[in-house]
């Protein structure tokens, strides 16, 4: 496999996006970017099965529209990650900002730590497509937002003593998909279109195959994290607002 190394260092986004589109059409598999900082777009529309590895911070839309490549940031990741993204994996090993995963429509997003706000909005799935988001740490606001399928896992690590695991208004207008949360959520915190199911053998068996994968990732104990109690979360409709629009 071909292997190059790159110095984004006084380049702008534009500039980077262009020699890194041009390696790709080269025959370049695998891209390390170094002093990445603030650089947006990285990876956007890539539709070929090459990795990216990062080393610094990607600016705002990393991957976004991509189909197929396989990024992993070596620190944290800014705003609207994987917006729109078909497939592939963007695997980030520090925190990542909000709007997150916004659209996307398969592959995944593994976050070791933190995310903002707003993540896994209208995030769907489609046909053999079932997009995943999971999140090692804690999130904001909104999580799952309008999220119309595909799953989203949360798990909490590492917070602080009495820091709860998500925000407020989980799944506010979710239709379709499922969430997952490790620990406690009270109903305080969900928007009015989802709901808190009891776990079956089957979800159980979903998080083993997922989590399994993440945390060979991030190398963490699977059998540790599935120690702890899951809320399942589903929307209680497929038309929240349908009754909005009767006249």
């Amino acid at each position: 496999m071909a292997l190059v190394k790159h110095d984004a260092r006084g380049l702008s986004f534009r500039e980077l996006n262009e020699r890194l589109h041009r390696l790709v059409a080269d025959g370049i598999d695998i891209i390390d970017l170094v002093n990445v900082n603030g650089h947006r777009y990285i990876g956007t529309g890539l539709a070929k099965p090459v990795r990216l590895n990062i080393y610094g911070t990607p600016g705002s839309d990393l991957g976004a529209f991509m189909d197929g490549p396989e990024i992993r940031v070596n620190g944290s990741g800014q705003d609207a990650i994987g917006n729109t993204m078909n497939s592939g994996a963007i695997i980030i090993n520090g925190d990542a900002g909000n709007v997150l995963g916004l659209s996307m429509r398969g592959g995944k997003i593994f976050v070791r730590g933190n995310v903002g706000h707003r993540v896994g909005i209208h995030i769907k799935a489609f046909a053999e497509q079932v997009p995943r988001i999971i999140v090692g740490g804690v999130a904001g606001d909104f999580f799952g937002e309008y999220m119309a399928g595909g799953r989203m896992i949360l798990l909490g690590l590492d917070r602080r003593a009495g820091q709860p695991v998500v925000g407020d208004y989980v799944g506010t207008g979710m239709h379709g998909g499922t969430i997952y949360i490790r620990g406690k959520v009270e109903e305080h915190q969900l928007g009015k279109e989802v709901g808190l199911v009891e776990m079956t053998e089957e979800d159980y068996a979903v998080l083993q195959e997922d989590l399994a994968e993440f945390t060979a990732c991030f190398n963490l104990s699977l059998p540790e994290i599935m120690r702890e109690p899951f809320a399942k979360l589903v929307p209680l409709s497929h038309r929240p607002y349908g009754q909005l629009y009767v006249y």
